[in-house]
């Protein structure tokens, strides 16, 4: 669980390098027609199953929750998608229920407000309230609400890690996510998050001691950015240090947005490290 030995300090880049670091898109080139997939493959989707989507959470417009039912009293996988907080819907990450579900694993997708319009900690309580109402609600959906695991991508990733100690999560799956804001603040990506050291402090889980007592995995690719990469590395060892329980796996050869083939699939490495987890 040591650090990816190609990340530099990101204390030591330039403004450009560091920017750089954490720009995904220009990394991965062919980005844009990767998520044009997921959106067709999300669609298709949903279409198939239409029974509970945009399940009302809250008073604002993206506080609504999919709930793609696979098995009835089945366990549930708590999806949260990503975008840097900024960007993307829950509707793009249809397509990932896929392995899951083939599996009779139900996936509830959990939108939430962007920055600027929310603040990074109003996003995170959005979360929280939209795992509470999937508590509430699971019964009458077909799903347990004794039996769910959380899982995001990216910032869905960070949601995730700020959404374990919830008493109804039994343990969680962390993809490519950031656990450490300090250098996001001093990124470009903190244009929309206006991060403070209130903030960074609050919602950091490797810049505080312990951490929640549950089973986790922590995934990266391989073929990640290195600065993405160490993000990941340094949580796992992080909890590590705590004796907490902690699984850290890179996927070889996948990037940023190829990682997310591992959860679609339902022979995919992901969806085996989903078994794993619920059958533990």
């Amino acid at each position: 669980m040591s650090a990816p030995v190609d990340a530099p300090d990101w204390r030591t880049l330039t403004q450009e390098q560091l920017d750089l670091g954490f720009n995904n898109t220009l990394h991965v080139p062919e980005t844009a027609s990767i998520v044009a997939g997921w959106d067709r493959l999300s669609a298709d989707m949903r279409a198939r199953h239409p029974q509970s989507l945009d399940l009302r959470y809250g008073p604002r417009e993206r506080n609504r929750i999919d709930f793609l039912k696979a098995s009835n009293g089945g366990p549930t996988l708590v999806f949260i998608h990503g975008g840097y907080w900024q960007t993307r819907a829950k509707e793009t990450f249809a397509f990932c229920a896929r392995g899951p579900m083939a599996h009779g694993i139900n996936v509830a997708l959990i939108g939430y407000t962007l920055a600027p319009d929310a603040t990074l900690d109003q996003i995170v309580n959005e979360v929280r309230t939209g795992i509470d109402t999937l508590v509430t609600e699971l019964p009458a959906l077909g799903g347990r609400n004794d039996r769910m695991i959380v899982s995001g991508w990216s910032a869905g990733g960070h949601l995730s890690s700020m959404t374990l100690g919830h008493p109804h999560i039994k343990a969680g799956l962390l993809i490519s996510g950031i656990y450490d804001l300090e250098p996001i603040r001093h990124s470009y990506l903190n244009a929309k998050l206006n991060l403070d050291d209130g903030t960074i402090q609050r919602n950091s889980p490797v810049r505080n001691p312990g951490g929640v007592n549950k089973p986790l995995v922590v995934v990266a690719g391989s073929a990640e950015l290195p600065l993405l990469r160490k993000q990941s590395a340094d949580f796992a060892a992080h909890r590590a240090t705590y004796g907490l329980p902690v699984i850290y796996e890179e996927i070889p050869g996948a990037n940023h947005f190829t990682m997310m083939d591992e959860l679609a699939s339902p022979s995919g490495r992901l969806t085996t490290l989903v078994r794993q987890l619920f059958e533990r």
